[in-house]
């Protein structure tokens, strides 16, 4: 039997190794070259430490308590040389990839499909090489390179990880570099290059309400995350929990994919959406701004993980919002693109 360990690093890249049955995370990191932090690797020096933000392991109490004190080990942290996981595991590791001699993966796989999905909303789907691993936690992103430049571009997911098929849903940017690509000069076929995955913003286990707030193309990283739930099909501690999507956007006809989400509420009878449009002129029956529709239900007086995904004025607003509103939820996780490139915050 083995295990599927992401480690995450500061700077954003993310590594998953397998770890076998009764192997520590440790040696199973080392067997495949990544070097994580260690000095002593007997649970004595604590270099190791990280945060394991989900699955199942065992510590043993072959360690000293300076090493992992029981405060930390209430937070999460663990000493990786002591860790042997019994399920697939998430785990912070505190110190940038680059120290621990890994590399941000790269693959290669070949435009299947260009569909434009409204004014401003692009669908993109790769089929990756045979030979290559993409491995990625929902949410997170990759940068793909635009043929005939010397730039990339940094996209969410939309699709599960491990399919052979990866889509990404890409904002329509007058004169932008990858929307003029995938407008005037995309053809089935063309190769492309993808690296990653990167960022902290990922799904995390559900064991509260979830809401999640997406902006335009910012929709993307919730059918990743919304399709993990589907699959995984949770009986745990948050299968019941619910999960509100609230979806903004500039005008009605920028309004995609909520035939996806409409196949999502029939699949996660505990999940629910809605949508809203920020033209005066429109006649769709919610107007405004996703910050005018968060109603105390689905805040559920801040016993609730929030994910937000969108452009930077719609991010700063919901944060200027939550402040302004005391509101202080359990965990809050967002992301914030922009033309050239994606911030994240944990």
């Amino acid at each position: 039997m083995s295990y599927t360990i992401a480690l995450n690093f500061e700077d954003g890249v993310t590594r998953f190794i397998g770890c076998k049955a009764g192997e520590t995370v440790l040696d199973a990191a080392y067997r495949q070259k990544v070097n994580l932090p260690m000095d002593c690797s007997d649970g004595v020096c604590g270099t190791c430490k990280g945060r394991c933000e989900q699955g199942a392991f065992d510590l043993g109490d072959d360690y000293l308590d300076e090493a992992l004190s029981e405060e930390e080990m209430a937070e999460g942290q663990v000493l990786t040389c002591q860790m042997v996981p019994s399920s697939d595991c998430v785990i912070q590791v505190p110190v940038a990839s680059t120290l621990c001699k890994t590399a941000v993966g790269r693959v290669k796989g070949t435009l299947a499909v260009v569909e434009r999905l409204s004014e401003d909303s692009i669908e993109l789907a790769v089929d990756l090489d045979e030979d290559s691993e993409l491995a990625f936690l929902p949410g997170q992103y990759v940068h793909i390179d635009v043929p005939g430049s010397e730039v990339h571009r940094s996209y969410s997911f939309s699709s599960l990880p491990g399919e052979m098929r990866a889509t990404f849903l890409i904002r329509n940017i007058p004169n932008g570099v990858m929307s003029g690509y995938l407008s005037e000069r995309a053809a089935v076929g063309d190769r492309l290059s993808l690296t990653g995955p990167l960022g902290s913003f990922y799904l995390r286990e559900v064991t509260r309400p979830v809401l999640m707030l997406a902006g335009g193309t910012g929709l993307a990283p919730f059918l990743s995350m919304l399709e993990q739930l589907v699959r995984r099909g949770d009986t745990g501690e948050g299968a019941e929990a619910p999960i509100h999507l609230i979806y903004g956007v500039n005008k009605d006809d920028h309004l995609v994919k909520v035939d996806a989400l409409e196949a999502f509420k029939e699949r996660l009878p505990n999940f629910r959406y809605t949508t809203v449009v920020v033209d005066e002129m429109s006649e769709h029956p919610r107007k405004g701004y996703v910050t005018h529709h968060m109603d105390a239900e689905v805040l559920n007086d801040g016993d609730v993980d929030v994910y937000l995904c969108g452009p930077p004025p719609m991010v700063d607003a919901v944060l200027k919002h939550f402040d302004r509103e005391g509101i202080i939820p359990q965990s809050f996780h967002y992301e914030k693109f922009t033309p050239n490139q994606v911030e994240e915050a944990a």
